[in-house]
């Protein structure tokens, strides 16, 4: 069967990606991956994601009908894969601070690929040193304080962090659900000072709303927000291949909704994607969200620049 021919009008997101943009870009989005596997609580191939992200954004066109503009309009600076699908957190953590550290300064914004949660920690005390100046948005169903005896792990990148010195007054979390977290780690929550929006809350106020809040409250007292995007906050129906997503979650819409608008503010500086694993994946469902995300928090990017 002969090849079908390219459709030159229809951009495909993935060109993009190779380099497909226009010139001069108004800007540039950063892209790094970080398949790290070892360390989660439930194993799996979480190191697989980087790649069936970027794979699946020829599914895709780079052209947002709703927000009437073309993602080509920035260019895409792609640093490839770090080789730490092998390594534990701990020993990964360096490599990962560092890549971060050196694909930033060029960078308008920058979209980590994991591998797991385990990656949020590093990743986000490369963004920048001072952490006391920083601000953490969470999308995600749990709250990720589990305690740090036997180490980093997919489930207390939000516990170390607040170890090194991240106020527990910066830190918004927003999708945690019932029956996918303890009292024990609510209460330090609590204790802590973080603030806690659940998946009902979120639905009685509009997705909308309560990420532009907890950007705005963020932007108050930070200098840099960072966004970490747990697919597992996901309704379980949409999020077959991550291991922590449960009935009740989140819709793909409203996760792409927030991830446009944490695109958009000029404070946040990284968008991390973590605990897909494709090995587990029905339809590719979770593979195709993920890579969904990525676009709409690109084209909150563009919104930036200002047009014409």
């Amino acid at each position: 069967m002969k090849p079908q021919a390219e459709d030159g009008n229809w951009p495909r997101a993935s060109n993009w990606l190779s380099g497909d943009h226009f010139r001069p870009p108004l800007g540039l989005l950063g892209l790094l991956g970080v398949p790290l596997r070892d360390g989660a609580i439930t194993p799996g191939r979480c190191d697989l994601a980087p790649a069936a992200f970027r794979a699946a954004l020829a599914r895709f066109s780079t052209w947002d009908l709703i927000h009437g503009c073309d993602l080509r309009d920035i260019a895409v600076r792609d640093h490839g894969d770090l080789p730490v699908s092998d390594a534990v957190p701990e020993d990964a953590a360096p490599d990962i601070g560092n890549a971060v550290r050196a694909a930033l300064p060029a960078a308008d914004a920058l979209i980590v690929l994991g591998g797991h949660n385990g990656i949020t920690h590093p990743a986000m005390c490369g963004m920048t040193p001072a952490l006391r100046d920083c601000g953490l948005l969470t999308l995600d169903a749990h709250l990720d304080l589990r305690d740090l005896a036997l180490g980093l792990t997919n489930g207390n990148p939000v516990r170390a962090l607040l170890r090194d010195g991240l106020p527990g007054t910066h830190v918004v979390q927003i999708g945690i659900q019932s029956f996918a977290n303890a009292p024990f780690y609510a209460h330090l929550a609590s204790e802590s000072g973080i603030t806690v929006v659940t998946v009902e809350e979120v639905r009685r106020r509009g997705i909308e709303q309560v990420v532009s809040s907890a950007l705005a409250s963020l932007a108050e007292r930070t200098s840099h927000i960072y966004v970490d995007l747990d697919m597992d906050v996901l309704d379980r129906a949409f999020a077959p291949a991550t291991a922590g997503s449960r009935p009740g979650g989140l819709a793909p819409w409203e996760v792409q909704a927030a991830a446009r608008i944490c695109g958009a503010h000029h404070k946040v500086r990284v968008l991390d994607l973590v605990e897909v694993d494709p090995s587990r994946d029905v339809a590719e469902a979770t593979v195709l969200a993920g890579a969904s995300c990525m676009l709409a928090f690109a084209g909150g990017l563009r919104s930036r620049f200002p047009v014409g």
